[in-house]
């Protein structure tokens, strides 16, 4: 191609996978390759063989390959072949290649023509091929046959799967031309993962077979099913030539004389057949790896960087010191109890950046759950209204008396008191779970010592669930104290004389700051289809409206919703979604929003939901009461 750079870079990619293949992984890097996929009989082997100009593949009836093949095309003036498995033996006789073949993949699948995703590497030098490589996949079945597994369908798409997915690999679909081409395998397994066609590479073969006065010209001028890549044709051997081992020199040559005397391939014979084809994958690769270098770059040096500083853990270890397992064990456990304070503390020069961990959960289940809870605690003004009575008239007797006894109020204050109980100890079930999730997460690193990993996990869990135990029962016998004696002369005390005065000084607090911002962000409101569907807006919320607007900017209000009479409830998730909703309803029976009798508000998780649900609550929109009659309920508004 006359720039050395360029034709080096094939090869390069072919040492990086011979590595990863010996080292029994492939480092997590995506290598760009070309993956070939197509039907069973689909006339894959026989344009391979026409690359490589020699038969070496098996043949049979039913899946003959039951491995992924990655062939290394190199150009080169001897002729020979080389497997990754068989170092140091070169394979003159091509037929031995074939045989080889078979026994590897008998040696991991057995003969019972199973699958199997581990590759075999195999490179051929020729003075007639171009740089490339390929990879070979099995045939895609419908029906398992004979002995082969009932689910093999589904395995041998799950194996295609893990390598044409990858954004780094090319697609070469192979499909024959005496097949209905929107009912192509290839194709439709393609268009999967790569809607646009930007990555397929589309091969039309056995045009000589197609039944007389018929083309598939539209196919390969790129107008049927349009690809980026395009069409290219190709005539193999037919079964009877491989039979009569006709001689793959004669094949192409036969192929050429087929294109220039077709009269619908006339005009595009230069642009077909198996030379061209083989001349093209090998620009197309070429320039694939040219483009993905510098991203494969990165994550290479990114990957390094990761290896050097975990070198850089163990670079005081000496292999003949006979402590060298027990400094090991302590640095790890060492390390676990450092990492699990940063975490709790929020410490450290590494800070998550993505989501909120460790101590700020827990902080957020104190300050927003937790209040949030307590203000969800079942009250209902009227029921209370006819304790109060009962109690005050059974204290009394059968006398009449002239003030509220203190008995009274005591029994009263003491039924709302022990609520208490519920959301004090569902806060700290869910304190105890965020700590076992960071115990769980300081353990990643022992990932390679499962062993240490689950009894780390066991010790720490089990401390952590006897505290539970001890901190619930302080926690209850605090409610009880409270219960034993009610300070009538603490400062929290409102009282009857001062109850105006408060409420008043609350009121003008309120008037004193009423566009103070609460909180901003994007939420979903849930629409039906019919009225336009859900829309993402940003929201604002202040001490006396709820607005949103069309993005961030704020510039253009969509609408704004006083908060007087407003309240909120939860909504179960819709069956399709997988977003939490809660909605806020006005307690008046009035309209919210337009038609809506209730807005359903949308989060992408359910601490979104529970921060917000905390802002609504200092905005003064509480949670609806469950005790709440069923007739005082909103009807939800038909969508």
């Amino acid at each position: 191609m006359g720039n050395r750079g360029m034709e080096d870079l094939i090869p390069l990619i072919n040492k990086l996978q011979d590595a990863f293949s010996c080292i029994g992984q492939s480092c997590n890097l995506d290598l760009p390759q070309i993956a070939v996929v197509g039907g069973q009989s689909a006339g894959k082997s026989s344009v391979l063989e026409n690359f490589v100009g020699r038969d070496f593949l098996p043949r049979g009836s039913g899946i003959v390959t039951r491995r992924p093949l990655v062939l290394q095309l190199v150009n080169n003036q001897a002729e020979y072949a080389e497997f990754l498995h068989c170092k140091g033996r070169k394979f003159v006789d091509f037929d031995e290649v074939r045989l080889e073949i078979e026994a590897e993949t008998d040696r991991i699948t057995g003969s019972n023509k199973g699958i199997s995703a581990v590759p075999i590497n195999l490179r051929v030098y020729s003075p007639n091929v171009l740089n490339l490589t390929l990879i070979d996949l099995p045939g895609m079945t419908k029906v398992a046959v004979g002995d082969q597994p009932v689910d093999i369908e589904h395995q041998i798409r799950d194996m295609l799967m893990q390598f044409i997915t990858k954004e780094s690999c090319l697609i070469l679909a192979v499909t024959p031309a005496n097949q209905d081409l929107a009912n192509s395998d290839a194709l439709k397994i393609s268009k999967e993962v790569d809607p646009q066609g930007l990555r397929t590479i589309g091969v039309i073969t056995k045009l000589d077979l197609m039944d007389e006065g018929t083309d598939a010209r539209d196919i390969l001028e790129n107008k049927l099913l349009p690809l980026r890549r395009g069409y290219i044709g190709v005539v193999n051997r037919s079964q009877k030539d491989i039979d009569g081992r006709k001689d793959i020199k004669a094949a192409l040559g036969a192929e050429r004389k087929f294109f220039l005397s077709h009269p619908g391939y006339r005009h595009i014979a230069d642009r077909m057949g198996t030379p061209h084809l083989q001349k093209t994958l090998n620009q197309q690769l070429t320039n694939h790896i040219r483009d993905t270098l510098p991203g494969l770059r990165s994550k290479l040096q990114s990957q390094l960087l990761s290896l050097e500083k975990e070198v850089e853990e163990y670079k005081n270890y000496k292999p003949d010191d006979p402590t060298r397992k027990t400094k090991a064990l302590l640095q790890m456990v060492q390390q676990f109890g450092v990492d699990f304070e940063k975490r709790i503390e929020g410490s450290g020069d590494q800070v998550d950046t993505a989501e909120l961990s460790g101590g700020a959960r827990i902080n957020r289940i104190f300050h927003e759950r937790f209040p949030f809870e307590l203000v969800k605690m079942e009250f209902d003004e009227k029921e209370l209204r006819r304790e109060i009575s009962y109690a005050i008239k059974n204290i009394h007797g059968v006398r009449t008396g002239l003030f509220t006894p203190d008995l009274a109020f005591e029994a009263i204050v003491k039924k709302q008191i022990i609520k208490l109980k519920e959301p004090c100890l569902k806060c700290m079930d869910l304190v105890i779970q965020e700590l076992i999730n960071t115990v769980r997460q300081c353990t990643n690193k022992l990932g390679s010592y499962p062993k240490l990993r689950e009894e780390t996990e066991r010790i720490v869990t089990t401390y952590v669930r006897e505290r539970d135990i001890k901190t619930k029962d302080q926690v209850l016998l605090l409610i009880d104290i409270e219960l034993s004696y009610i300070n009538t002369n603490h400062e929290d005390f409102i009282g009857f004389a001062n109850a105006q005065q408060r409420t008043t000084a609350i009121n003008n607090k309120k008037r004193v700051m009423p566009n103070q911002v609460i909180r901003r962000g994007w939420l979903t409101i849930n629409i039906s289809i019919m009225k336009g569907g859900s829309k993402d807006y940003w929201f604002v919320l202040t001490a006396e409206s709820l607005s949103w607007y069309k993005d961030e900017e704020e510039k253009e209000k969509k609408y704004m919703l006083p908060l007087d009479n407003l309240k909120l409830r939860d909504v179960e998730k819709g069956f399709m979604s997988t977003k939490h909703t809660f909605a806020i309803f006005n307690t008046e029976s009035r309209n919210v929003y337009k038609d809506l009798r209730q807005i359903e508000l949308a989060c992408d998780t359910q601490e979104d939901v529970d921060s917000w649900k905390a802002s609504f609550l200092r905005a003064g929109v509480y949670p609806e009461k469950d005790q709440v009659k069923h007739t005082q309920f909103l009807a939800k508004t038909s969508y």
